[in-house]
């Protein structure tokens, strides 16, 4: 988009929801989205500003950080929709354990509420204090205790979101036990912004982990941190099951090994029994963290921050062939073991030649266990001929195709960002 055209667009959006609902991109990350911010204040606004952008076919986008499409955009739409104005917690039911909160909360902020309670909306994806609740639905993120926890998909109970012709459309509702209407909340989770724009969510929220510890245990090899792996998650039930590899392990003094980092907690006593039977099934020497330093050890391994690296993707296979597989990517790694998820990292300055045939070798590497790889993030010379997303069997993309022209017709929600280049 040249300047004037931004500037023409911003005059066109000001005059429909008002200027002082427009801004100036503040980073490089979001003049990779758009060449205007729109920061709307409410739903109707969305709305308002949708109904524009489909008469005038003006292409937009939904963001909260602009860490993810600033990553994967091939190039910006025309507007940028920023949920930073709706960030309120609209009910909080501590004795039914949901929440409803717009769609610009964070998680970070949302989780400082639910703990005045002792609850918590147990999803942890890097940086809580960055993701929204738009963009943790809209990407499907996830972290490491989504061994014992699930992903937002199992959390989410309830949505709400602007679609064609401005409509706002809600799905679900405000109790645990619903079963009314179309699944909305499923087909909107991982949509990435190409279906609508997620305005406000509905969660069931669950009792604050308490005792929580961390295991420490290194490996020579990936073969024998994965095996190690697999036993424990056998024996012990876990939090989180993670492994990192040796790229990531001098924070705990273990250099050159790949480290294994296992959370626990419940009771005083349960967190005896598992200290104690997490060191019989694992037989090697393990160091425990409680407190403090369990937390902060932690952190560090939910925020694991490779921003700057020339590749990143994440792999999802079973759990059993996921060692395997990290092997023949022969690249770094952290990898949440019990799950059967991974992501990949690549350093250093390499050619978009050698960038094309790293990602390959890990889609390779994935398809041959029967799984699937998805790229989170390329240098910017590589984005033009790197496909982001597999692609899926030809009935499975017709159907998701169908899906597209159903929910936006128009064409105007975030184009050309998801899978098959829909």
């Amino acid at each position: 988009m040249s300047a004037l055209d931004a500037s023409q667009t911003a005059q066109q959006i000001g005059s429909l929801i008002g200027a002082d609902r427009i801004r100036a991109v503040a980073s490089e990350s979001e003049r990779t989205i758009a060449g205007v911010i729109v920061e709307p204040a409410s739903a109707d606004e969305i709305a308002e500003l949708v109904r524009k952008c489909e008469t005038e076919h003006i292409t937009l986008a939904p963001f909260g950080a602009a860490r993810t499409l600033a990553e994967i955009r091939h190039s910006p739409v025309d507007v940028a929709v920023s949920l930073a104005r709706m960030n309120r917690v609209v009910a909080y039911e501590p004795d039914d354990m949901t929440v409803i909160a717009e769609a610009g909360h964070t998680l970070a902020a949302l989780n400082g509420r639910l703990a005045e309670r002792g609850q918590c909306l147990p999803a942890d994806p890097p940086f809580p204090n960055l993701t929204t609740l738009g963009s943790l639905i809209a990407e499907a993120k996830a972290g490491p205790i989504r061994l014992s926890e699930g992903t937002v998909r199992d959390l989410l109970i309830g949505i709400r979101f602007v679609g064609h012709g401005g409509r706002i459309v809600h799905g679900g509702g405000q109790v645990v036990k619903n079963v009314a209407g179309y699944d909305l909340m499923k087909v909107m989770t991982g949509s990435f912004g190409t279906l609508g724009i997620i305005t406000e969510a509905t969660f069931k929220v669950r009792p604050a982990p308490t005792n929580y510890g961390l295991a420490l245990a290194s490996f020579m090899n990936t073969g024998q941190a994965f095996e190690a792996a697999g036993g424990l998650s056998a024996a012990v039930p876990l939090i989180h099951l993670e492994i990192v590899s040796p790229g990531f392990d001098g924070k705990f003094g273990h250099s050159g090994r790949f480290l294994m980092l296992a959370g626990f907690g419940g009771s005083g006593a349960e967190v005896q029994y598992l200290c104690t039977r997490i060191a019989e099934v694992l037989g090697v020497e393990t160091d425990f963290l409680e407190g403090a330093d369990a937390e902060s050890a932690y952190e560090w391994l939910r925020d694991i921050d490779v921003h700057g690296a020339a590749l990143v993707a994440q792999m999802a296979v079973l759990p059993a062939e996921l060692g395997r597989c990290l092997e023949q990517c022969g690249s770094e790694f952290r990898a949440h073991a019990g799950s059967g998820v991974a992501q990949m990292f690549l350093g250093g300055e390499p050619s978009a030649e050698a960038i094309y045939r790293k990602a390959e070798r890990w889609r390779e590497a994935a398809h041959g266990a029967q799984g699937h790889l998805r790229i989170l993030a390329a240098s910017p010379g590589a984005r033009d001929d790197l496909n982001f997303f597999d692609e899926p069997p030809t009935p499975t993309l017709n159907l998701m195709g169908r899906m597209k022209a159903t929910f936006d017709p128009a064409g105007i929600f975030n184009p050309g960002c998801f899978v098959g280049g829909l």
